[in-house]
């Protein structure tokens, strides 16, 4: 029954049509990923149920006891001077009150050239959001269900301009011990500006994700699959570069099909050797992948690998996520063990 009405809500957000996601929304960066496993694995993986504390910064569900003390420090350089960091922590008050969770993450957009309207150089600027959270969780009693919530104060400057808003995660996981899957459901950033950069009130950038993962019983592998942006259903453009040009030396748009629509919603990872000291991760974002890609030119766009190491009380992650021939990411991830 569960599994059913997970699949009828899904269908009925995706009912709901827009247009492209992309440019819409403020404080973008909430939707970055927060963790080195998190990136490796493609991106938006909400259903790791484990000591990794990094993940209640998507899924404010998968806190537990066993993040108690579990410092997380992560950094890496998006494109060009762009840099991008997270910090979590989470501690266990009593058993009664399960676990507290504590994070940050910041974006720092670099240096920029300032220009006025008839191209004479002004100053240089710069630019930078972060938002602070606090979440938690609970298990309701006698089941395998849990929910979870997190808060968050968000602050950006943008050259001179500044904004202060506030948003919250509503989280939602089911274990299923006997056949080891985990079914997970989040919706993100429902909030609102509190002052804006200019006076006009912007949207936050709300988004819908459904998840499932297996342990296989015989093979020491994980598998991790994600529906992103379950808020609406067309997240495709037309890329001009594809058009056909007709006989008439008229251009048709590309027609982008339902299969291919559906697919960008798509993310997938695996994760071998999930419960030792090594572990291996590969992920494939298909959104990703189709808006980068290069016509008769394969680049890998939307393919993503890293690994984990854990040494006595200390765990480092590594992820490399590509995009283009000229931008990829990569990801360093610390875990330590405070016990």
């Amino acid at each position: 029954m569960f599994k059913q009405l997970v699949f009828l809500f899904i269908v009925l957000v995706c009912t709901v049509s827009y247009g492209q996601i992309g440019g819409r929304y403020t404080y973008q960066f909430l939707n970055l990923t927060t963790s080195p496993r998190q990136a490796a694995l493609g991106g938006k993986s909400i259903t790791i149920y484990d000591a990794d504390v990094n993940q209640v910064m998507f899924n404010p569900a998968t806190l537990n006891v066993d993040m108690d003390n579990q410092l997380a420090m992560n950094y890496g350089s998006l494109y060009g001077e762009v840099s991008y960091g997270t910090a979590s922590y989470a501690y266990t008050y009593d058993r009664h009150l399960q676990t507290f969770h504590a994070g940050i993450n910041y974006v720092n957009y670099g240096n920029f050239e300032g220009y006025d309207e008839n191209g004479q150089a002004t100053s240089d600027f710069t630019g930078s959001e972060a938002a602070l959270s606090f979440g938690y969780a609970y298990n309701i009693p006698y089941t395998d269900i849990h929910v979870g919530a997190n808060a968050k104060l968000i602050t950006s400057t943008l050259d001179t301009y500044n904004s202060f808003g506030g948003a919250i995660d509503l989280g939602f996981l089911y274990v299923d011990e006997y056949n080891d899957v985990n079914w997970a459901f989040v919706i993100r950033n429902i909030g609102t500006q509190f002052t804006t950069y200019s006076g006009i009130q912007e949207k936050l950038p709300l988004e819908i994700i459904a998840g499932v993962s297996q342990e296989l019983e015989h093979v020491p592998l994980r598998w991790h699959l994600s529906l992103e942006n379950l808020q609406q259903w067309n997240i495709s453009f037309s890329n001009p570069v594809r058009g056909e040009t007709n006989i008439d030396g008229t251009t048709s748009e590309e027609k982008v099909s339902f299969v291919n629509n559906a697919l960008r919603h798509v993310v997938f990872g695996v994760e071998l050797f999930p419960k030792r000291a090594f572990n291996i991760r590969l992920g494939y974002n298909f959104r990703r992948a189709e808006e980068l890609r290069i016509e008769e030119q394969r680049n890998f766009s939307g393919v993503s690998l890293g690994f984990g190491l854990k040494m006595n009380r200390l765990k480092f992650n590594y992820s490399y996520s590509r995009y283009t021939l000229a931008a990829n990411t990569s990801l360093f991830g610390l875990i330590i063990n405070l016990q």
